[in-house]
């Protein structure tokens, strides 16, 4: 996998550690969602990423089923604990971009995974577009999805407030998830 596409981190921390990484659906490479699907992966854990995928740096290759880097990236997401599935509100839903990408997953590919939707939009008409949208697919590819899904707006996406009250109710859900995952 190139550096452009995936970004792996080695973290020399404890076999309970948990295993994070963000899915990024934005066609515009290290994007303020990719910001925030960091951002949100470093509040949930305390530490930066394991595995970073920029979905936008993969470009044709997401359409072509024998692309060795793709298929990569889907056994790489596959096998963390913790996944941040991000993505900018288009049309009233997740890009085309992130869909292609959560296709290549067979079914229940994401079984024992814990994921946390999470879609950045201009303002708050699309506030339910994460939870009806996204989280549906992640659910029907075997996903554990223990807390509703989150929504930023993009001019908030760098505020951490904006994360405040979801992150509040949300982290002892999640941390109890990947460990009875993990367990």
């Amino acid at each position: 996998m190139t550096e452009n596409s995936v970004n792996q981190t080695s973290n020399q921390t404890s076999a309970r550690a948990v295993r994070a990484g963000v899915v990024v659906g934005n066609p515009k490479p290290a994007s303020r969602t990719f910001q925030a699907a960091v951002h949100l992966a470093e509040q949930l854990t305390g530490a930066a990423p394991e595995l970073a995928v920029d979905l936008a740096a993969f470009g044709s290759g997401l359409l072509d089923w024998s692309d060795t880097e793709v298929g990569e990236a889907v056994e790489a997401v596959r096998g963390l604990d913790l996944v941040i599935f991000a993505s900018p509100t288009y049309k009233a839903s997740y890009t085309g971009l992130l869909k292609v990408f959560l296709d290549r997953f067979p079914s229940n590919g994401l079984d024992g995974v814990v994921a946390v939707p999470l879609m950045l939009g201009a303002g708050p008409g699309h506030q339910l577009a994460p939870e009806v949208f996204l989280k549906p697919v992640l659910a029907e590819l075997g996903a554990i999805l223990p807390t509703r899904a989150l929504y930023v707006l993009d001019s908030a996406y760098e505020d951490p407030a904006a994360y405040e009250a979801w992150l509040a109710a949300s982290r002892s859900r999640i941390a109890a998830s990947v460990a009875a995952s993990k367990a």
